[in-house]
């Protein structure tokens, strides 16, 4: 129960430091709607999400007038396209796609998530279809995101499939060249995805997981700065296990508020509820950012010697304070450090601070990946597999959640700007070093075993 004092500070928080709930995420189950005609399971497809979608937006809306904490995203996750639809090829699921896309807008949802695959142990033919299709889904939709799980802790790296998604990546940024390979944005290749994301692009409903449920992402990175430096102000000799404290106690008030606008959603629309992820996911407004904590707590920028470290303590906080809050935490949980969606972030990268190399290395810590990352346009489709394949290796040797969000931006060079828009924001374009040196390796194929902690688990 929160204290008189603990009310008023959440009131603060929304009132001046950005505090929201992020998302709504409603799952769907796709299952029953399987068919062996792909326009009868189009039909069934569109039908369901919008029975049980079509309320979500005003529900939404009205739990958040009530509360006054604004819902800011609704939107949608279904079960992997590529189980599901796996008996259709590749055009037959772009007309998936599409049909996807036209049920997320006539229920006014932000996004869809779902097309997807898991192939961390191989491939099925619908996976293989799935991955094909994803270029030419992408390009055709508004609102549809993709996500492939291509490694695992117990599995290792399916490093056929990393090949594959280097491939896919670069088609998928010419497809949208019109719009700086916006395309990509909106989709994430994985090691140990969550069945229970309800953050984009990596959302999707995992095979068990319920009929529907409401999965919650709440965040507030300006939320836990303000409250940094109130303490810091309030006792300049606050060292950083002090410091940690304070944010864990923030992430315990931002958890319960996500909790309770979860709960009464699922309660009005008589969905269960599932998970509230409590993930500090920055927007590119000035005052949210997840950057700005680590000038809070005494970097001059992000990138710096010390940012590895400070995103561990930041990220073990946030867990602490959301599993002491409630005994539903789930999706990812933790810091992102989207470059393009993240104002200081993007500034960081600009001026030099934050390199590829730095961010991989920050990753090994953080809740997600390399997100949201320009790169430039003539990077290889061998060396963005080869990105890829490190950023997996970080996952399953460290049993978390890894991923990759790679842009390269058609017909730019690095120190370039490439825009993308509203939630997506901008971003300078990251050079590569040592480019074109990793083909051999990466052409091998095949797939590196699971670490030996993990085959007795």
């Amino acid at each position: 129960m929160l204290s008189d004092r603990e009310i008023l500070s959440t009131l603060e928080m929304l009132r001046s430091e950005h505090l929201d709930v992020r998302t709504v995420t409603l799952g769907v189950s796709l299952f029953d709607c399987v068919a062996p005609d792909v326009d009868l399971f189009c039909d069934k497809v569109r039908r369901k999400i919008v029975r049980l979608a079509q309320n979500l937006v005003s529900v939404c809306d009205d739990v958040g007038d009530k509360y006054g904490i604004p819902v800011v995203n609704k939107r949608i996750a279904v079960s992997p396209i590529a189980v599901v639809g796996a008996a259709f090829g590749r055009e037959d699921l772009v007309k998936v796609a599409r049909t996807l896309d036209e049920a997320a807008q006539m229920v006014h949802v932000d996004f869809i998530g779902g097309f997807s695959a898991l192939v961390e142990k191989g491939f099925t033919n619908g996976d293989v279809s799935l991955i094909d299709a994803i270029p030419e889904a992408l390009a055709q939709t508004e609102r549809v995101c993709a996500s492939v799980n291509v490694a695992g802790t117990k599995a290792g790296i399916n490093m056929d499939a990393v090949f594959m998604m280097g491939h896919v990546i670069k088609r998928t940024a010419s497809a949208t060249a019109h719009a700086d390979g916006i395309g990509c944005a909106k989709l994430c290749v994985f090691a140990n995805i969550p069945q229970d994301i309800p953050f984009m692009a990596g959302a999707y409903l995992g095979v068990g997981e319920p009929e529907c449920v409401i999965n919650v992402g709440v965040s507030g990175p300006g939320v836990v700065r303000k409250a940094i430096d109130r303490a810091r102000k309030a006792n300049p000799t606050l060292d950083l296990g002090q410091l940690a404290e304070v944010i864990k106690r923030t992430a315990f008030k931002v958890t319960s508020v996500g909790e309770l606008i979860g709960r009464e959603v699922a309660r009005r629309l008589e969905i269960p509820f599932g998970v509230v992820d409590l993930s500090l996911a920055p927007t590119p407004n000035v005052g949210d950012s997840v950057g700005e904590i680590f000038q809070s707590l005494g970097l001059v920028s992000i990138g710096a010697p010390g940012s590895t470290a400070v995103l561990a303590m930041l990220n073990d906080a946030v867990k602490k304070g959301g599993a002491f809050a409630s005994s539903y935490v789930g999706g990812l949980s933790g810091a992102f450090i989207p470059v393009s969606e993240d104002l200081n972030i993007s500034e960081a990268a600009r001026r030099g601070y934050l390199s590829l190399e730095k961010l991989e290395a920050m990753t090994s810590v953080c809740s997600v990946g390399l997100d949201m990352v320009a790169l430039p346009g003539d990077t290889s489709a061998e060396t963005l597999a080869a990105i890829i394949a490190d950023e997996m290796a970080i996952g399953v040797i460290n049993r978390k959640t890894t991923a990759a969000r790679l842009i390269p931006v058609p017909g730019k060079k690095a120190g370039e700007k490439a825009y993308f828009g509203g939630l997506l924001g901008e971003a300078t374009i990251i050079a590569v070093a040592n480019g074109d040196l990793s083909t051999e390796f990466i052409r091998l194929g095949g797939r590196i075993p699971a670490p030996v902690q993990s085959l007795n688990n």
